[in-house]
Order: structure tokens, then sequence, then C-alpha cells
């Protein structure tokens, strides 16, 4: 079911468009990655989604609710570069905007120390954020855009400005929230989207040039390549490779034989006869796997 449906979207600075008719469905109990460079136009519409900022046209439609509606308690938002009052610990910070979300006093607690550990910051609870990580500064951020349990939970760039344990954290929680929310977070680092996402939406200049689930999208942009890899001398093997009628180009690259076919089936069934039958030394036969780099290189470019 669609969470959210988004028509025809657009947002213009003077002149300049920052997003141009962008239109999707993000689905309930989904984790969903708006892919881009920067400037692509994804924290414009993250902050059009949130209402922090009005469009020049289009329409956002949340499900269950009127055009009109208050949607702040039904997301929950955590900007690029988050602030936070570092001389509170974070046990005060999320106890201060769980009275903003207007929850009482008791509730505001419970939440607090349940959100606390959720992100893994129990033991640093009565810690002044001062004093915090990067990592422990977007997990507690998270755990700000979550206290009033939202529908839906946005992330603008949540690992971009991490060291490689403080993304390590944050994608870990990442991959333990989206089994109880819908998630939407912006990254221009593929890996990360290729990591924890079910589906993606790829933003180029202002506009959805390809949405879809992992797998979808992987069938269409899947390439026919095969990678080999040999004990010995790799040119040994280049032009017996080569001379298959199934393969159309072989070259070596980083220790590797990179095969480019025209049936995968029937180039599979050749090559491993062909090693079987003349006892190649073979060490590793990888089905080429279509990376969001290639998905969004060939997006862009066709």
């Amino acid at each position: 079911m669609a969470l959210v449906t988004v028509e025809k979207l657009s947002k213009k600075y003077d002149s300049s468009p920052a997003v141009s008719q962008t239109s999707f469905q993000l689905t309930s109990g989904k984790c969903v990655a708006l892919i881009g460079p920067n400037g692509a136009g994804k924290t414009t519409t993250l902050r059009m989604l949130s209402g922090l900022l009005k469009p020049t046209s289009g329409t956002i439609a949340f499900a269950g609710m009127s055009q009109n509606s208050d949607i702040r308690n039904s997301i929950g938002y955590l900007p690029q570069h988050p602030v936070f009052f570092k001389w509170m610990t974070g046990k005060e910070f999320l106890v201060y905007v769980s009275r903003l979300a207007y929850l009482s006093k008791p509730e505001a607690l419970r939440r607090a120390k349940n959100l606390l550990e959720r992100v893994g910051l129990a033991e640093s609870a009565n810690r002044r954020i001062s004093k915090y990580s990067g990592g422990m500064k977007q997990r507690l951020g998270i755990a700000q855009a979550m206290i009033h349990q939202p529908m839906l939970l946005m992330l603008d760039e949540p690992v971009s400005s991490l060291d490689p344990i403080g993304r390590r954290d944050v994608l870990t929680l990442m991959e333990e929230l989206k089994e109880d929310m819908t998630i939407l977070f912006s990254t221009h680092i593929l890996g990360d989207a290729d990591e924890v996402s079910d589906e993606v939406l790829l933003m180029h200049e202002g506009k959805i040039i390809e949405s879809g689930s992992m797998g979808e999208l992987r069938q269409k942009y899947q390439t026919a390549k095969i990678k080999l890899g040999f004990d010995g001398d790799l040119r040994d093997y280049q032009e017996k490779v080569t001379a298959l009628p199934t393969v159309i180009e072989c070259y070596i690259q980083r220790d590797v034989l990179h095969v480019t076919v025209q049936n995968m089936t029937a180039a599979r069934h050749d090559i491993l006869t062909a090693a079987s039958s003349e006892e190649w030394p073979l060490t590793s036969f990888a089905v080429n796997r279509a990376s969001l780099e290639d998905m969004f290189m060939k997006a862009v470019n066709s």
C-alpha cells in the first residue's frame, strides 16, 4: 500500500528549477533510498515532504489524510546537519523534544529511555552531547525523529559525514528500524543505498529518472558479463575463452578475466564445459551483479 503519493512535484528558486515535475510513491514498510549526486534535488524533495518547504507546484498526499492535514505527527525528519543543545545530555534532549511534541512528562521519560536503548545510547544517556562522537549524534538525531512514533522516517544524508565506525553503526541501526517503519533516506553514496534499501529512487537534475525495487532494477540493467579467476597467467586462457562461440569480448583487469557474452545460459555452459574437459585451473566464476552505480550511470545515459 502506498503511504505517500507524490505527483508532479516542482520547486523553483527564482527561475531555476531545483525539482521538476517529480512523481513517485513510497510503499508502507519499505526502506527507500533517494539517490543522486550533490545538487540533484534530494534535500529539496525531503524538505517539501516534511512540510518545511512549500512546493511551487504539485501535490503530496499521505494515505488516510486530507490535502490540508497537519502531517507533523506522521513524519520524523533528520536534516543532513542536525543541531543539538550540546550542554544537554542525550536523555535531557529527548525529553525536551518529547515535550515539544506535546507528550506528558512520564511518557516523555519512558520514550526517551526506550529510544536511547534502541539506538545504542543507553550507557551514554547522561553524558553531555558535546562529548558524543559523530555517529552517536546521528543515532541521537534518529531517536529524536522517532520520538513521536511517526509512520514515515526521513533521513537526509545520514552517514555522509561519518567515519567508518560511525557509518557502520548508523547503517546497522537503519537495518533494524526498517522492520518497523517506512524509511526514506537520501544519499550520494551508492554502496550504502545498495546495502540497506529495498527500493530506490534515482534522481538527476531535479527529476526521478528511474525507480523500483532493487531486484527489478538489477534485472532491467543486468549486463551479460562473467568474471573468471585462474591459477597461473591469465593470458594463457584469454585466447581460449575468446574463441568460444558465445563470447563477444574478453579482457584482463585486476587479475580477473572479464567476459562479455551473448547469452548467459549458453555461455555459462560453454565455459564450464571447456574448463572441465581441458582441466583449466579455474578458481572463481562469478556472474556480474549490476551495482547501483551501474544502474545509475545507465539510467542517466539512456
